[in-house]
């Protein structure tokens, strides 16, 4: 090979396998980076994606100038309700109700097989009816009766007929009314039985005695139903269970140490256990003026301001009997539920919602009341508290409230 053949060679550009190996490095590097950016996107979307978090709304514990004197227990109860059953033992043929359905008083709510009061009302009513014709044609007797015996007596006045013929027409005329007052008073009590199976037929129809909610159904038709219990478990002894609605007031167990805190007429705040953030206004009705030596407890009934259709009976609730407080506007403090208050660095602190993200706030407690705890320092009324988890939250991290 010539020297300048050589010369050349080294110039030529090298397309050897090698050469294609160094471009393919580029391109997995390309791949690894825009996946490390992708990444690196969803890392900081979901760093940013905002956490459903649940809130409640900071209340004054001591509005008005009154502070909470006693905290009690009770149940929810309506003053008037009643199990609905028939007069009258017999087969249901037919109910006409469900829970949760409302009626009026004198609603047909079931009915009971009639078929032999109906037979009995029918053969009632025939024999009233036999009764009044016996009377009507005793009548007609009698009034010809007494016609005989005016023509007897005329007859005996001019001596035409004997005395005998007299007394005789006198007796028949007062058997006849005697049978007639016997017969109207036959008649009276037929009419009388009448009224009896029509009664009773009417007893046959189980009707609402006072308008309410039905709470329960505890029959069915075919089933036999009888005003009282008639051993085992084939009878039934009510269709169902009917509530006033209106009637609904609190039932709280006193302890017998603090009834004297309790007047009538005192305002209370209730809480349903199902409804924790909701405060219900209420007040006492009466002290019940007896106590129970096995609980060492005193009854206090305590009615709704107004009433809620949230509210059912057998509900728990707590309740907080206020009583004067005596303190400035200054001194009024704030309650939230214990559980959004946490420590950290041996600090007790709260996470609030605000404009939309998590804000950490240090705070002072006071006194708890029952479920919530009172802060003194570093909450103010009206602000939003989050009551969930608070392991997901940072501060300053985005918050959405939980739709409840």
């Amino acid at each position: 090979m010539s020297p300048e053949k050589s010369t050349l060679d080294t110039l030529r550009i090298d397309r050897s396998p090698a050469g294609e190996g160094r471009s393919g490095g580029w391109w997995l590097a390309i791949v690894v980076l825009a996946i490390g950016l992708g990444l690196a996107w969803i890392w900081w979307r979901h760093a940013h994606r905002p956490v459903a978090v649940r809130t409640v709304t900071v209340q004054s514990s001591r509005a008005n100038g009154s502070r909470t004197v006693l905290n009690a227990s009770g149940y929810v109860t309506a003053r008037r309700q009643a199990t609905v059953s028939s007069k009258a033992t017999g087969k249901i043929m037919e109910v006409f109700i469900e829970e949760g359905v409302a009626v009026k008083e004198g609603q047909v709510l079931a009915k009971i097989d009639d078929s032999n009061v109906r037979t009995s009302l029918e053969l009632a009513q025939a024999q009233f009816k036999a009764a009044k014709a016996a009377l009507d044609e005793t009548r007609v007797q009698l009034a010809q009766a007494q016609l005989e015996l005016r023509r007897a007596r005329e007859l005996r006045t001019n001596q035409i007929a004997s005395q005998s013929d007299l007394d005789r027409a006198q007796s028949d005329s007062d058997t006849l009314q005697a049978r007639l007052d016997r017969q109207g008073v036959e008649a009276a009590v037929a009419e009388r039985q009448v009224a009896v199976w029509q009664q009773q037929l009417e007893d046959t129809v189980i009707r609402a005695s006072f308008a309410g909610m039905v709470v329960s159904k505890n029959a069915q038709p075919g089933e036999m139903i009888s005003p009282i219990s008639a051993g085992g478990g084939f009878t039934r002894t009510g269709i169902g269970t009917i509530v006033d609605m209106d009637s609904l007031e609190i039932e709280v167990d006193v302890n017998e140490s603090y009834i004297n805190r309790v007047v009538a007429g005192q305002p209370v705040e209730a809480t349903l256990d199902s409804y924790p953030d909701w405060k219900i206004p209420a007040k006492v009705i009466a002290i019940i003026p007896t106590a129970d030596r096995q609980k060492a407890t005193v009854k206090v009934r305590v009615g709704f301001v107004q009433l809620d259709p949230r509210i059912l009976p057998d509900m728990g609730v707590k309740v907080a009997f206020q009583g004067a407080g005596g303190l400035a506007a200054s001194d009024a403090v704030v309650a939230v539920p214990k559980g959004a208050v946490h420590e950290k660095s041996g600090q007790d602190i709260v996470w609030v919602a605000r404009n939309g993200r998590a804000e950490l706030r240090s705070v002072t407690i006071g006194a708890s009341n029952g479920d919530d705890i009172t802060i003194k320092n570093g909450l103010a009324t009206g602000e939003k508290v989050i009551v969930s988890d608070p392991a997901k939250l940072v501060e300053g991290g985005p918050v959405k409230e939980a739709q409840p």
